[in-house]
């Protein structure tokens, strides 16, 4: 798959006359077109919602957007519960899947009467003692073991520390049921950033003959499946992107053949992507500042690791475009480095690009998502600005670039005279 930006180096140019670089940028008619895709390929389920995974992209101008096209917020603390309060979503239009959960955290989700999900047995007794239960409660199930696929093993959920053993989630449902609670959801996430179109179809039949058995054992009704997160994107030029419609397809498949004969007609479907919705839709953008000539050949950005993490922390594959000589052969051989004193704030290693010119602009892809979100103020580094790029071509700040001042704020320098 060719990868193309969303924005071209006038757009740029244009831009950082306002607004220097580096800077995240997101596409406005590019996400909300990937919204209303989402929604079509599940139509088929009346009750079905996406509940968008605030970490992934904790911006209350995004989460508008996607709550104009009828998508509430996943949210797992109580800054991000919140934040999805100032938008303006309201109640069951917001997900509470949290885990080590302070109560301050329990608290505020009950206040806002949000759909709470346990992520452990225990956390049952512990909320019972500081909040009323609710009509309508989750619960977080991990199944164990090896996550596979076309005997390939995606992930292992035993290794994870989310969610409670098949015989948990039948007792917690007996517990909550005694508390008053009339409704109940599962929620499952057992293997991340997949690629696969069987990933949500599979972990569907998982749940719902989860779902079957776990109702009938403990006579309560499941009026939701939370498939949670784990549809991905391409990263890389030379995968293909997930279609939706076909893992929609997959997952109804599995609905008609597991849960209609079971009389659950009326479950809905929840989804909470992240990195689906928004990662695409993002790019970080900077410039050339340095190039270093010695064992290899370098290319320093005025960005760093502190606003994408993701390729130190992960060895990351981000695609990186230089806007302006797209047409241009990629014949030189660089590593893509920020300033940051540590070794491995790379953006890309060994990577055949175009000759880059000090000054050039570069594109580094699908940054929409857990980009901007994970950034960090190591060695003084100041978090860089969002900027809007909307459906009419206009652009908009939706964050502003950290200042000196900002770093400073939580400091006492009183204290030291």
């Amino acid at each position: 798959m060719e990868k193309k930006p969303f924005v071209t180096l006038e757009q740029v140019k244009e831009i950082v006359k306002t607004y220097p670089t580096p800077f995240h940028l997101y596409d406005e008619k590019g996400i909300r077109e990937n919204a209303r895709k989402l929604k079509e390929a599940f139509a088929w389920n009346k009750g079905f919602k996406e509940y968008f995974a605030v970490k992934a992209t904790p911006n209350p101008y995004i989460m508008k957007i996607l709550k104009e096209e009828g998508i509430g917020a996943d949210c797992s603390s109580y800054t991000e519960l919140l934040m999805a309060d100032a938008v303006g979503l309201k109640g069951h239009d917001i997900m509470f899947s949290s885990n080590v959960t302070p109560k301050e955290d329990f608290i505020q989700a009950a206040k806002q009467d949000v759909i709470i999900n346990f992520d452990d047995i225990t956390h049952i007794d512990f909320y019972g003692e500081i909040a009323d239960f609710k009509e309508t409660m989750s619960c977080r199930y991990n199944p164990g073991g090896d996550f596979t696929l076309h005997n390939e093993i995606m992930d292992s959920p035993k290794d994870a520390k989310y969610g409670m053993t098949k015989d948990q989630l039948k007792e917690a449902f007996t517990k909550l049921k005694e508390k008053g609670v009339k409704h109940f959801g599962i929620h499952a996430f057992l293997a991340s950033n997949t690629v696969a179109l069987g990933y949500y179809p599979k972990l569907a039949r998982i749940l719902f003959e989860t779902a079957v058995e776990v109702s009938k054992e403990t006579n309560t009704h499941i009026a939701f499946i939370n498939l949670s997160g784990g549809v991905g994107v391409a990263y890389r030029p030379d995968q293909e992107p997930n279609d939706i419609m076909a893992i929609g397809e997959g997952v109804r498949q599995a609905y008609e053949e597991v849960l209609i004969p079971a009389g659950m007609d009326d479950v809905a479907i929840f989804t909470e992507l992240g990195r689906f919705m928004l990662a695409p839709f993002g790019a970080l953008i900077s410039q050339a500042i340095h190039e270093k000539h010695i064992y290899k050949e370098y290319i320093g950005l005025d960005a760093c690791a502190a606003n994408l993490m993701r390729p130190a922390m992960y060895g990351a594959y981000h695609h990186i475009t230089v806007l302006g000589k797209e047409n241009e052969p990629c014949d030189y051989k660089y590593d893509v480095t920020g300033g940051l004193c540590e070794n491995n704030d790379k953006f890309a290693i060994d990577r055949m690009l175009p000759k880059i010119d000090i000054g050039d602009y570069l594109y580094i892809h699908d940054t929409g998502a857990h980009g901007f979100a994970m950034g960090y103020n190591y060695n003084g580094k100041l978090r860089s600005a969002e900027i809007l790029l909307k459906e009419d071509g206009t652009y908009q700040l939706i964050r502003r670039a950290e200042t000196p001042e900002d770093y400073f704020a939580t400091l006492d320098f009183e204290g030291l005279k």
